[in-house]
């Protein structure tokens, strides 16, 4: 990490009295954040454009990811909100997201269209990543933020903030595999979804074309089946939703 990292934090009564010292200070490359009532108040940082705004963040935020550094949620959303990267933090840790592959693709939108056609018209939403939610898991205290490829809200009006964003939590996630997201997908995001409230979790396993389904029911898996190309997914949660397993990897 560079100098531009190295903050510093004063009341606003020392900025006003040492005006010119902390200029110089942040002129160095540093940053200074000022506190007012024991509230952070403003922050006094050097002047840098969008590209390199860009690469100190992914800079950062790399540097979280591979050193083994734990960051709390606010932290995140500090870093989140200020990144035109794609991230998750999972337990504490910032993860970057790779762009999809042509099969990811392919089966994100078949199940895309499978599912908008069935809750065409019910009070459910069918939303795909990028698309933030953020987890909250039983007896933790701050959530996890992930992106899931595909997932079913049905507390979107009254779930969603001032600026929209949502905050619910999904009745069903979908994940599709992929050789990079694979054990991650298999085990913290199960554990995430499980823990948070989720209603039901499809794993879709382009490699193998199946698809595995978990339902859940007081933070706890109520029903496990593994689905192969020639069967149906009979859903634990929504009645009717039927899936062939064939057309999902059409």
């Amino acid at each position: 990490m560079n100098d531009s990292n190295i903050k510093k934090t004063i009341t606003a009564t020392e900025f006003k009295t040492n005006l010119g010292k902390y200029l110089d200070y942040v002129i160095d490359d540093h940053e200074v954040l000022i506190t007012k009532s024991g509230t952070k108040a403003a922050r006094l940082t050097p002047y840098i454009t969008d590209i390199e705004r860009y690469f100190t963040v992914k800079e950062e935020t790399l540097d979280y990811q591979y050193g083994g550094k734990k960051v709390s949620y606010e932290e995140f959303m500090e870093i989140y909100d200020n990144s035109d990267l794609r991230m998750e933090f999972i337990n504490g840790e910032i993860i970057i997201l790779g762009a999809p592959n042509v099969f990811h693709q392919r089966i994100a939108s078949e199940l895309h269209i499978i599912l908008k056609t069935f809750f065409k018209g019910k009070k459910c939403d069918v939303f795909f990543a990028p698309f933030d939610v953020h987890f909250h898991k039983k007896d933790f205290k701050e959530p996890d933020v992930m992106q899931p490829d595909l997932l079913v809200t049905c507390d979107t009006e009254e779930t969603t903030n001032e600026r929209g964003r949502y905050m619910g939590t999904p009745s069903l996630v979908v994940e599709i595999l992929s050789p990079s997201t694979r054990s991650r997908d298999m085990v913290d995001k199960l554990n995430t979804y499980m823990l948070s409230g989720v209603k039901e979790f499809w794993v879709v396993d382009p490699k193998k074309k199946t698809v595995l389904l978990y339902g859940f029911k007081r933070c706890e898996i109520d029903e496990f089946a593994s689905c192969k190309l020639g069967d149906t997914i009979e859903p634990y949660y929504f009645e009717g939703l039927g899936v062939e397993v064939s057309s999902v990897f059409e």
